[in-house]
């Protein structure tokens, strides 16, 4: 996806002073104009180049297409790319840009077309690609809207080539190993021992801005379900309910995002998912299947399965509107396993629009339960 940004300061200026006073940053489409990002762009395609893995399945396949990936790179780039399997290493993501954040692997900015035609095959395989701004499209969403944010001032520290790609341990059938993917609002880990993927958390999302920004000829919002999705959630209950769900903090960010690992809450709060009808149920879950459903469908349904017959024991709870659509508006899914948290926060590129961050952790399954 490329990111497309019209030439001329009046346009430009023009585009940044729309996004800045919109009440409702949802419904402002800056449009990114004539000049485009290589990187996106060789990432737009869904459909394989790959052929050598196209008759293998599951880990097997990832190993595969990891493998290809390893193929095209220079021996000083796979010593880069390519990490011991540790805990620290596995910790090492963050949601800031990249000048105030030191990320290991390999950056997109450094890789060729071909090397980014297999980093492509690697992620379509291990992301859903069949929903627009969810999964495969998600991901390309928040790369396009970093490229955006470093047209308009963010600089050299935004952007698709600062994120990152490393592979913690060997890719294995057998053995303990890691793909990690992250960059500036964007982090999706893949854990993989055994012969089996065991974890996919923590996993962080966020944009800026929140208003959809066009490349290559298409619109992307990568976050906007998900805040509606919140918002139905919410709107859906009652005023009693609304008030039980009601923390009474304010929130200007969510609690458990870099460096907060294991930092759960010893007690939940809020209201109880198995005290409501099957109706308002379906909305607490159609909210977590957005994150889960990014990931590729067999492993999508083995996650799903979990906390879906945990539900009733989850506990949703907000701060702010319920419209989720505010600064300091904010939302929690708490259940024996999962964990999600949605909070919008104020604007740092895009100034005065409040943008969303969100992490999906999971309390057994981070890093894999490792």
């Amino acid at each position: 996806m490329k990111a497309i940004y019209k030439s001329g300061w009046g346009l430009m200026l023009l585009t940044i002073f729309t996004l800045a006073c919109s009440s409702n940053d949802t419904d402002v489409t800056p449009d990114t104009g004539s000049t485009s990002s290589s990187i996106t762009a060789a990432l737009l395609s869904t459909t394989s180049t790959n052929t050598s893995c196209s008759g293998s399945t599951g880990v097997a396949k990832a190993v595969c297409l990891a493998e290809a990936f390893k193929a095209t790179l220079s021996s000083s780039q796979i010593s880069t790319m390519q990490l011991t399997y540790s805990q620290s290493n596995a910790k090492k993501w963050s949601n800031l840009p990249a000048g105030l954040s030191a990320r290991i692997g390999i950056n997109l900015g450094s890789l060729s077309d071909t090397q980014l035609a297999a980093l492509r095959d690697l992620m379509v395989a291990l992301t859903d690609v069949s929903v627009d701004n969810e999964g495969y499209d998600e991901m390309l969403g928040n790369m396009v809207a970093d490229d955006y944010l470093n047209t308009i001032g963010g600089g050299s520290d935004y952007g698709a080539g600062e994120y990152y790609l490393s592979f913690l341990g060997t890719p294995s059938t057998t053995g303990l190993w890691e793909i990690l993917f992250t960059g500036h609002h964007y982090t999706q880990p893949y854990t993989f021992n055994g012969g089996q993927l065991t974890g996919v958390t923590p996993a962080f999302r966020g944009v800026e801005p929140a208003a959809a920004v066009t490349a290559n000829g298409k619109t992307y919002q990568p976050f906007e379900q998900e805040r509606t999705t919140f918002a139905t959630m919410l709107g859906g209950l009652s005023t009693a309910e609304q008030a039980t769900a009601k923390l009474s903090s304010t929130y200007s960010d969510i609690l458990l995002g870099p460096g907060k690992d294991g930092s759960f809450p010893s007690s939940k709060s809020g209201l109880q998912v198995g005290t409501l009808s099957a109706s308002k149920q379906a909305l607490v879950l159609n909210a977590i299947k957005l994150y889960v459903n990014d990931l590729d469908a067999t492993s999508a349904a083995s996650i799903l399965s979990t906390y879906t017959n945990e539900l009733a024991s989850t506990y949703i709870s907000y701060s702010g509107t319920t419209a989720m659509s505010s600064q300091n508006d904010y939302v929690r899914i708490d259940g024996p396993n999962v964990w999600i948290e949605f909070s919008y926060q104020g604007g740092v590129i895009v100034k005065n629009t409040p943008h969303p961050h969100s992490v999906w952790r999971d309390r057994t399954g981070d890093y894999g339960g490792n």
